[in-house]
């Protein structure tokens, strides 16, 4: 059941041109990367031949591993030579574990190159100029938006120097994630849970407060993805001020790694053995912007808070959430704890607006996907005559 403006379905059905298509394709193939190349950015890549057609595509599969446009060139070998090479992010110009792509696609003979979106980050960035110094037709900002969305955890860390956070939450019609007594299972449909695993393994880190260990007793690890590892599972993170978690909780087996954020003068001796984060705390509870520094710090990149209405709200009122997907089920309760506590939003004129970006019917649920609407610009003065 997806919102669609008449104007844009009618240019999304034109037929896109071969070049549109190549991109669409690299977008596509960057997507497989997500989950297991954080720190690292997902990136897609795709070669044509001098004629115009695909003789090879890659994607960056694994942090360490080779880049997109490796892979790629690769799978084209020879054919690469007076081809065209489509990329969702500027090659890269630095020398890490892997060598600079940008090099790479000359030593190959790629007389073009496209890319999507700019490297914003300075140490790996420039890979556009040393194409073109090298003689090579290079063009930026083909589908940016797309990419963009593809890769918008990768980017927000590198702008901002924190994790990207989609929050997620399952809410009945009107608007209760639990029932007046606490029972909230199951609220959403099979479906939609399923589907909460596929964000899960799409993150570096889950993230809960206490209250929901309380409550739930959560596992919070990924279950039902197919190709899924368990190296690849996110890290389970809990926001416990006061060190409350009984050493039997479930997110505490082998299943996945586990960090527990405890206040610097928590009473952790009955947590011996499990990895903590001693954290300052504020009215909300532990500091969301001293966990985000954490987080960072150990290369988490992407973040799935799964927690309840109080840690959503301490969130939403650092300014720290950069996505929500919500799971709504036709079903409704007339009581019981809404989706987002306090969040320090005092006034209409302050609330967070959001711009939906997809509307889609998941099992019995309908699922929302919104993120943070641009701030209105102030209204331009009248000036006269």
């Amino acid at each position: 059941m997806r919102q669609e403006d008449p104007v844009a379905t009618h240019a999304a059905h034109a037929a896109p041109d071969a070049g549109t298509r190549a991109m669409r394709r690299a977008i596509e193939l960057a997507a497989r990367g997500l989950g297991s190349t954080s720190p690292n950015p997902v990136v897609g890549c795709v070669i044509t031949d001098a004629s115009g057609a695909v003789v090879g595509e890659g994607w960056h599969e694994r942090a360490g591993g080779p880049h997109a446009e490796i892979h790629a060139l690769n799978a084209a070998g020879p054919a690469a030579r007076g081809g065209t090479a489509y990329v969702t992010l500027e090659p890269c110009n630095h020398t890490g574990r892997t060598g600079p792509c940008a090099r790479a696609l000359i030593a190959a003979g790629i007389t073009r190159v496209l890319y999507a979106v700019s490297d914003p980050n300075p140490q790996a960035g420039g890979g556009g100029a040393t194409l073109r110094a090298a003689g090579i037709a290079t063009e930026s900002g083909l589908l940016a938006e797309e990419a963009e969305e593809g890769n918008a955890a990768w980017l927000t860390s590198v702008r901002l120097g924190r994790p990207y956070i989609l929050w997620k939450y399952a809410a009945t019609l009107d608007g209760r994630i639990a029932a007046a007594d606490g029972t909230s299972r199951w609220i959403s449909s099979p479906e939609s849970r399923a589907d909460v695993h596929r964000l899960r393994a799409e993150s570096d880190a889950v993230v809960v407060g206490s209250g929901t260990l309380r409550a739930d007793d959560p596992h919070l690890a990924v279950r039902g993805i197919d190709g899924f590892t368990a190296a690849d599972q996110p890290l389970r993170v809990v926001l416990d001020t006061h060190a409350t978690i009984r050493p039997t909780a479930r997110v505490l087996d082998e299943a996945a790694p586990t960090l527990i954020a405890v206040a610097e003068d928590a009473d952790t001796r009955h947590l011996a053995g499990v990895e903590l984060a001693r954290l300052p705390y504020d009215k909300y509870g532990i500091s969301v912007d001293a966990l985000l520094r954490e987080l960072y710090g150990r290369g988490i990149r992407s973040v799935l808070l799964e927690g309840g209405p109080t840690l959503a709200g301490a969130f939403v009122a650092a300014g720290a959430v950069d996505k929500v997907v919500g799971y709504l089920a036709p079903v409704l309760l007339g009581a019981g704890p809404v989706a987002l506590a306090d969040a320090g939003i005092g006034t209409l004129a302050d609330a967070l607006r959001l711009r939906i970006t997809e509307t889609v019917r998941i099992g019995t649920d309908i699922r929302v996907t919104a993120v943070p609407a641009p701030a209105p610009s102030a209204p331009t003065a009248l000036k006269e005559h």
